[in-house]
């Protein structure tokens, strides 16, 4: 079995790699997040939990992992 390639992104401000073609719901999974313990964004564009599925990582994005704020 061939691994896919790694491309760089940068996760929380940090550089990591990441296998080509991972969705941003596993790297959520991945990272040992609950999805609705955590709040995503890419690029400075928040990205609603029921889109982390189709939204797949790409060269150079910045995703930003973040606690929720609720309130009132």
């Amino acid at each position: 079995m061939t691994l896919p390639p790694l491309i760089p992104i940068e996760l929380d401000r940090q550089p990591r790699e990441v296998p080509e073609g991972l969705t941003l719901a596993a790297l959520v999974d991945t990272l040992g997040h609950a999805p609705q313990a955590v709040a995503t964004a890419v690029n400075g564009r928040f990205v609603p939990r029921a889109q982390r599925d189709a939204h797949v990582l790409q060269p150079a994005d910045a995703v930003l992992l973040f606690q929720p704020i609720t309130g009132g």
